[in-house]
């Protein structure tokens, strides 16, 4: 499938060998997930504005502010999670844009195909990933 001219002695001037029309395929699936991601946060925070106007105009108990507490956590961390996918996510494309897509940002190796079909934003190889995970 290598479609450029060979790699380059150091990490930087890599690329990644990935035809065109794999990248471009790549590129509609990384921009489409970015406005998947962005309208999925669009939609918890107005449900939060929601749920808090609703909550404000209502007799107030200390059940609830526990509810609220644990719900506040669970979408903090769907926040963090999201906010850490989006990134992956404009890391990808830059990466796409530079010739560097399917390439490491750890180690310069190459990622799995099958990995990058898996997982678009992926910028580690599956063992980079597991222990950088392990390490949080």
């Amino acid at each position: 499938m290598p479609s450029s001219a060979p790699t380059g002695s150091t990490m930087t001037d890599k690329k990644s060998q990935l035809d065109k029309a794999f990248l471009d395929k790549q590129k509609q699936h990384l921009v489409k997930l970015r406005k998947q991601i962005l309208a999925t946060r669009q939609a918890e925070e107005n449900e939060e504005k929601g749920a808090n106007a609703e909550a404000t105009s209502q007799a107030h108990e200390y059940e609830d502010d526990a509810q609220k507490l644990t719900t506040l956590e669970l979408q903090g961390t769907l926040a963090a999670s999201h906010d850490e996918r989006l990134g992956n996510i404009e890391r990808a494309l830059q990466k796409i844009e530079d010739g560097s897509y399917g390439l490491s940002d750890m180690s310069g190796a190459r990622i799995p195909v099958e990995r990058l079909e898996a997982s678009p934003e992926a910028l580690y190889t599956l063992d980079e990933q597991k222990s950088r995970d392990a390490g949080r």
